[in-house]
C-alpha cells in the first residue's frame, strides 16, 4: 500500500532533475533516496521512472502515480486546513522559497520566529538564486524581489525596494567622473544574474526626460549577491543592486549612489502565492508576521539613522 509520504517523497522525485537533486530537496543521501525509490517500485510493481543521462523521466505509471498522489495530497492538506480553522491552532507544513541573500537576513529570523511561536508548524526553507522558477509543487509561498515577467499565481506586495547604481569612494577617485547613464559605458560594470532578468539592460528615468537604456558590458558577474557586493566594496566596479543589500554601505560611506537624479525600476519585495493552494491559515499567519518584520522598513531606517 502507498502511503501519503510515499507520495510527498515521488512528488519531490517527479519535480527534480536528478536523483542527486531530490537528494538535496529531501536533505538525505543520493543512496537513500535511490534505496526508497526501487523499495516504492518493487511495492507498486512497476517501474515509475527511467533513468538516462539526460536526466530523470516518469513512466506512464509514474505519472499516474505522480498525478494521483499530487491530488490525494492537496486533499489531506485542505481537509488539515479546514479542521485548523475550527480552532486558533495554526499547524501543519509550510514549505518557503526565498532569495539566497534576503532569505538569510530578513526570511530565515521570521521562520524562527513563527515556528516558536506555532510549535505545531513545520516550516521547510528553500533559496534559491531564483525562487519564482522552482516548481510551484515544491513551495506555499514563494518570496520574490523585482519585476514579474508573467505569472498564473497570486502575489502580494511585502516591502518596497529600489535598486541603486553605486561604487566605491576607490573606485570613483580613480575614473572619471559619472554625470548621466551614457557615462557607464565607459565604467567598469559588474552584474548579478538573477531571477532571469536581462542584467545587462539598466534603465533610467526622470521627470520631464526621456526614458534611456544602457546596454553594459560587465567585466564580472555572479548569481550571488554578496560576491557581487564584496567586489563592490572592494573597489572593483559599478554596480546596480536593492537598496535593503546596500543601505548600511550607504549610509557609511562604503558606497556612494551615483546618478542620484535618476530612477531605476522598483523592485519590490513580494509573496507569491500557488493559485492552487490559495492562502492557508499558516500562509496567512506567517504573511503577517513576515510584513510586521519589515515595517517600519529595515533598510530605509538605516539611511534615516
Amino acid at each position: 500500500m502507498i502511503s501519503s509520504d510515499d507520495f510527498l517523497f515521488f512528488g519531490v522525485i517527479a519535480g527534480s532533475s536528478s536523483l542527486a537533486d531530490a537528494s538535496r530537496r529531501l536533505n538525505v543521501s543520493a543512496p537513500a533516496v535511490t534505496q526508497r525509490l526501487k523499495a516504492l517500485e518493487q511495492r507498486v510493481g512497476v517501474r515509475l521512472i527511467d533513468r538516462s543521462s539526460r536526466g530523470l523521466n516518469l513512466t506512464d505509471e509514474g505519472e499516474l502515480v505522480a498525478a494521483e498522489g499530487a491530488a490525494i495530497v492537496d486533499a489531506i492538506e485542505r481537509l488539515d486546513e479546514r479542521l485548523g480553522r475550527r480552532s486558533t491552532t495554526v499547524r501543519g507544513k509550510l514549505r518557503i522559497a526565498a532569495p539566497y541573500g534576503f532569505g538569510r537576513e530578513f526570511v530565515a529570523p521570521v521562520v524562527r520566529e513563527f515556528v516558536q511561536l506555532h510549535p505545531e508548524v513545520t516550516v521547510a526553507l528553500e533559496l534559491s538564486d531564483n525562487p519564482a522558477s522552482l516548481s510551484s509543487d515544491s513551495w506555499d509561498l514563494a518570496i520574490h524581489i523585482g519585476a514579474l515577467s508573467s505569472t498564473n499565481r497570486l502575489v502580494t506586495t511585502l516591502a518596497p525596494n529600489r535598486r541603486i547604481v553605486c561604487a566605491s569612494p576607490i573606485y570613483l577617485q580613480d575614473h572619471p567622473l559619472i554625470k548621466k547613464p551614457e557615462d557607464l559605458r565607459q565604467c567598469r560594470c559588474l552584474a548579478l544574474r538573477e531571477n532571469d532578468e536581462d542584467v545587462t539592460l539598466w534603465r533610467f528615468f526622470r521627470p520631464k526626460c526621456n526614458p534611456e537604456t544602457i546596454r553594459i558590458k560587465p567585466v564580472m558577474s555572479t548569481n550571488d549577491g554578496a560576491i557581487m557586493r564584496s567586489w563592490a566594496l572592494a573597489g572593483l566596479g559599478v554596480i546596480m543592486r536593492s537598496e535593503w543589500d546596500i543601505a548600511h554601505d550607504l549610509a557609511n560611506g562604503s558606497l556612494v549612489q551615483i546618478l542620484s537624479d535618476w530612477q531605476t525600476p522598483d523592485a519590490d519585495v513580494v509573496a507569491l502565492l500557488s493559485a492552487r493552494n490559495g492562502r492557508s491559515h499558516r500562509i496567512t499567519a506567517f504573511l503577517e508576521m513576515m510584513r510586521a518584520y519589515l515595517h517600519p522598513i529595515p533598510w530605509r531606517a538605516v539611511s534615516r539613522a
